[in-house]
């Protein structure tokens, strides 16, 4: 980087005729927000969410645009509604030449396509002015221009640019990149959306309190991650795909292919009568953390002794079933309308299938070796469900799974493809339940923790794990110390957070910390 590094983000202020162009100016959006190095200089401003009249709506955009740094414009065939002898579009163009912002103009499909006489103007104008401008003809060719000349002006203004990591996964993503989540559906409304879904998830993608955030905050933070859109001629703000998936309160009301199957079965083997069966619909966010309880009430929890512990041990690593289940949610081929995805749980294994195969370049040979640069198929819904579940966006999810698994005294997971599903399956420890590993995290009384207790406070807390409880008279009869004493090392034990008092007096008894030893 150069001395003249960005202190703030640059505000792209993206300009088009909007109902022609909601597709383009959403995939604009979307690339911005998710690219690891443009997300990180600059914010791309669409003007979607305020009332519908031409004249308020070109007073709001020419407001908006004043408070931008970039004007990025997209023309197509339409030239939109005149305003005093001017499409919004134009006129926003006029103010962006007056401000003397960096114009970067994209043309959809070639010169000998008819467009409107407004529009004709407009590229004229364009021609006269002098700004270079580039063609594209599809969504692809648009996300790779926007890119490469965003690229070009923050070298060219700040010297700064993407290490050659963040240019492959930009351009494996682009290239993998599905139109499903950035299409705008008219099918559900703002108000049908799960609202405390999007509060949690606005909250963790913005480092905010939950409970501070209006409705305002809301539908801006959706509009802003490609989640909403307005409908220029009712006003009515709906859900894009993604908001669908990621909100809708039963996404499979409008794709039926957002659900996940679970069954759990008594044996190695499926068969007809699964002991346990729940065909999850919520939005994806929740179905994630309903699959996690499917996995956790059909799989053993074995207890374990460890030092002053007794811990609580899951079959297999939660956090590794959790990355397994967002890639699924996030990575899967969404246009397969007709397949969903499948958790199955076995005496021995658990088995995720996703619809649809890893994106072009990435292969199966290379997931299995590790050695790939991470793509998303949907990058808006991984984005999102990364803030969500506290997800590691960027990077390797598979080898996290495989340290996971062989953290937790199990074997790495398998990888493969089944009939056009890609499928993950995690063994597990089978009869040998005892080679499951106790990670330290899981424990309250850790050795740093231990060092620090007094012999008596070690014998207190070993009784309080067989037992469930101690007590002050158990302290003075079997430690033969006075009440002050045991007093004084029952609070010592609270004051670590170690053991709970219950009641008061000498009927108060003190239990294991809720929590500390599940």
């Amino acid at each position: 980087m150069s001395d003249s590094r960005i202190t703030k983000r640059l505000c792209v202020f993206v300009s088009s005729v909007q109902k022609e162009l909601e597709d383009e100016r959403l995939i604009v959006q979307n690339l911005v927000n998710t690219d690891a190095f443009l997300s990180a200089y600059c914010t791309p401003v669409l003007y979607e969410l305020e009332p519908a009249s031409p004249d308020k709506a070109l007073e709001g955009c020419l407001q908006s645009l004043d408070g931008c740094q970039v004007y990025l414009l997209i023309v197509g065939i339409e030239y939109g509604a005149p305003v005093g002898g001017l499409s919004i579009t134009h006129a926003e163009y006029r103010r962006a030449k007056k401000k003397k912002l960096p114009v970067l103009a994209f043309i959809k499909g070639d010169r000998s396509v008819k467009r409107e006489d407004g529009t004709a103007k407009l590229l004229a104008e364009l021609d006269a002015d002098g700004p270079k401008y580039k063609r594209f003809g599809n969504v692809i060719e648009l996300q790779k221009e926007v890119r490469t000349a965003l690229l070009k002006l923050l070298k060219d203004r700040f010297g700064i640019a993407p290490t050659s990591d963040e240019n492959q996964i930009a351009e494996q993503t682009i290239e993998a990149t599905s139109s499903f989540e950035s299409q705008p559906l008219a099918r559900l409304r703002w108000q049908d959306l799960d609202h405390e879904v999007l509060r949690r998830l606005i909250a963790a993608a913005e480092n905010r309190d939950a409970g501070s955030l209006s409705a305002a905050d809301l539908m801006s933070g959706a509009s802003a991650r490609g989640l909403a859109w307005r409908d220029q001629d009712t006003g009515e703000i709906y859900a894009t795909a993604a908001g669908i998936v990621l909100l809708a309160k039963d996404p499979s009301m409008v794709f039926p292919q957002c659900r996940i199957l679970a069954d759990a079965y008594r044996s190695t083997e499926p068969d007809g009568d699964p002991r346990d069966h729940e065909d999850i619909r919520s939005p994806m966010p929740l179905a994630i953390d309903r699959a996690i309880a499917f996995i956790d009430r059909n799989t053993r929890h074995p207890m374990r002794i460890v030092g002053l512990n007794r811990v609580r041990l899951d079959e297999y690593p939660v956090d590794g079933l959790r990355e397994a289940l967002v890639n699924a949610v996030a990575h899967r081929q969404y246009e397969d309308a007709g397949r969903k995805i499948i958790l199955e749980i076995f005496a021995d294994r658990v088995i995720l299938l996703s619809p649809g195969l890893p994106p072009r370049p990435i292969t199966l040979a290379n997931l299995r070796k590790g050695k790939y640069r991470p793509c998303s198929r949907n990058p808006v819904l991984a984005q999102c469900l990364s803030y969500f579940h506290r997800i590691e966006e960027r990077g390797s999810g598979f080898r996290r799974m495989h340290d996971q698994m062989l953290d937790h005294g199990l074997d790495p997971p398998l990888l493969g493809t089944d009939m056009g599903y890609f499928q993950v399956t995690f063994p597990g420890p089978g009869d040998n339940i005892e080679r499951l590993r106790v990670p330290e995290k899981r424990l309250l009384v850790t050795p740093a923790v231990e060092a620090q207790l007094n012999e008596r406070q070690r014998q207190i807390m070993v009784h309080a794990l067989e037992s469930g409880s101690v007590t002050t008279g158990w302290c003075i009869e079997t430690l033969h110390i006075v009440r002050d004493t045991a007093h004084r090392d029952l609070v010592g034990l609270v004051e670590r957070n170690l053991l709970v008092r219950k009641g008061s007096g000498r009927s108060a008894k003190y239990i294991l910390r809720a929590g500390g030893f599940s």
